[in-house]
């Protein structure tokens, strides 16, 4: 079973940016006349979102600001920071990884360990994971895990199925090496034989883009996309959903003991309401635990997590401890679920990108 425990890490502060362009469903006439729009709201929780639209705004944009910002609220020297981890299915380049341009960008230091891992909706959760084993071990002791993605450019805006349920955003979450920290509790998993769920299927090396890449179809009615456009098979991700993150959330808790009465707050991967409500109720957690960001921000990957707790619990995470669960689920197929706590975090508000 994948579980892990991880000593001496602190989260110290978390940030997040979105694009400054807004995105009303009431408005989206691709999903019917106003009560289709209403029925959708209703359904998934999305009324609006974030999105870079047709501007030249990278996920590595959204995260470096992010970045800045809590840099700067930490007052952290950027010598210091040896450690930066970027988490992202929307890099900037095929080659070189991102984490590399971001190293120079933020004016790291050359000696800074920067690697990119490529994960969508659990992606927090395992970029988490993996960068507290590298501070928790005592190597390094100040690192950025740079989470987000801009999936809305690989949306066809004729696809009903995904266009109205995503966001953009970049999150920026500060650790640090403490001896004194109390443990973060990890269960990860895959089922790499449901990759064709949610996936872009030209474009790659697998898959080479070629002309007919471009040629839009019909896949299903009313869902027009082309190869380079991702498709979503909504009733198998939404079975996945409900059946895993409840089950790696219920056996995490098993496996290190942990009591769901003394959880302040369980911060579920914003899919759409309908399915976290159903996580929720199966997991057992009262509802004002679970607080919601995709009523504003919708889908936004990998960055929903953290985004979540930056926009709707950072007036209450600054000035005391907070015991948090945290699930993240999706492509891949991959889940992952994590118990951390954290003691006055720092958690400035939301930043807006704009060219």
């Amino acid at each position: 079973m994948a579980f892990q425990k991880i000593e001496n890490v602190k989260i110290t502060g978390i940030a997040a940016c979105v694009p400054d362009n807004s995105v009303d469903n009431m408005d989206l006439t691709l999903l019917g006349d106003l009560s289709d729009r209403t029925k959708f709201i209703e359904t998934t929780g999305i009324a609006k979102r974030y999105t870079v639209a047709d501007k030249n705004i990278c996920t590595s944009d959204l995260c470096f600001e992010a970045a800045e910002k809590i840099i700067k609220e930490l007052d952290w020297n950027k010598e210091e920071i040896d450690c930066l981890i970027f988490v992202s299915q929307t890099p900037d380049y095929i080659l070189p990884a991102t984490s590399c341009v971001l190293q120079d960008r933020l004016g790291l230091s050359s000696n800074c360990f920067a690697m990119d891992i490529s994960l969508g909706c659990s992606g927090w959760v395992y970029g988490l994971a993996t960068i507290s084993q590298f501070i928790g071990s005592g190597n390094f002791k100040k690192g950025l895990l740079l989470v987000g993605d801009t999936v809305t450019v690989t949306k066809s805006d004729r696809d009903k199925s995904t266009y109205p349920l995503f966001g953009d955003a970049g999150t920026a979450t500060a650790l640090e090496f403490d001896a004194t920290a109390t443990p973060m509790y990890f269960h990860t998993g895959t089922d790499g034989a449901g990759y064709k769920a949610i996936m872009i299927e030209d474009g790659g090396f697998r898959s080479f883009f070629k002309p007919e890449s471009l040629l839009v179809k019909e896949t299903e009615p009313g869902v027009f996309r082309n190869n380079l456009q991702s498709y979503l098979n909504g009733a198998d991700v939404f079975i996945f959903g409900i059946t895993k993150a409840p089950k790696s959330i219920k056996d995490l808790m098993a496996h290190f003991n942990l009591n769901k009465e003394q959880i302040d707050f369980l911060i579920l991967h914003q899919a759409n309401k309908l399915m976290n409500d159903k996580i929720r109720k199966k997991v057992g957690i009262e509802e004002d635990k679970v607080p919601y960001s995709l009523d504003e921000f919708g889908n936004t990957s990998s960055a929903s997590i953290p985004l979540t707790i930056v926009t709707r619990l950072n007036n209450q995470v600054e000035n005391t401890r907070k015991r948090f669960l945290a699930c993240g689920f999706g492509v891949g197929l991959s889940w992952g679920s994590v118990y951390f706590e954290t003691e006055k975090l720092i958690c400035p508000q939301i930043m807006k990108y704009k060219l």
